[in-house]
């Protein structure tokens, strides 16, 4: 297996997508098996003005984002999700957000990662495991 990514090269990949711009997703950490990725707080996130809480659809993304960045450490690129489920725990309150994805089982075809999205305190608001296609894209 070749060297591990930098957290400033898996940025980098990350960061070309203009959705992942507009979440602020930075690349805290890279391990071997997995990423630690950060999303700064944007008031669009709000879901509910009168209680301030973060949209479910935005905690559901960081979970797909870090399982699928997982990946990276090894597929040196961004791979499809194929199936995923999440599960809330808590209200994301404003505030940013960290993201921790790890590879869970890895295949030639298909591939299975976890994550989990904290707040700044250390708080479990959502986790999920996903699906993601990692067979080498056709020539």
């Amino acid at each position: 297996m070749s060297e591990q990514m930098t957290p400033e090269e898996v940025e980098q990949l990350v960061r070309r997508g203009p959705f992942h711009q507009w979440l602020g997703i930075k690349v805290l950490a890279v391990q071997d098996d997995g990423v630690e990725l950060k999303a700064s707080w944007r008031e669009e996130w709000v879901v509910n003005p009168d209680r301030r809480y973060t949209h479910g659809g935005i905690l559901a993304t960081l979970v797909d984002i870090a399982a699928d960045w997982a990946m990276v450490t090894r597929t040196r690129r961004g791979v499809p999700t194929i199936d995923m489920r999440v599960d809330y725990h808590a209200a994301a309150m404003p505030g940013d957000l960290i993201a921790r994805g790890r590879i869970v089982k890895w295949g030639n075809t298909f591939s299975v990662a976890e994550a989990q999205v904290f707040d700044e305190a250390g708080k479990l608001l959502a986790s999920g495991r996903g699906t993601y296609l990692t067979a080498p894209p056709k020539a």
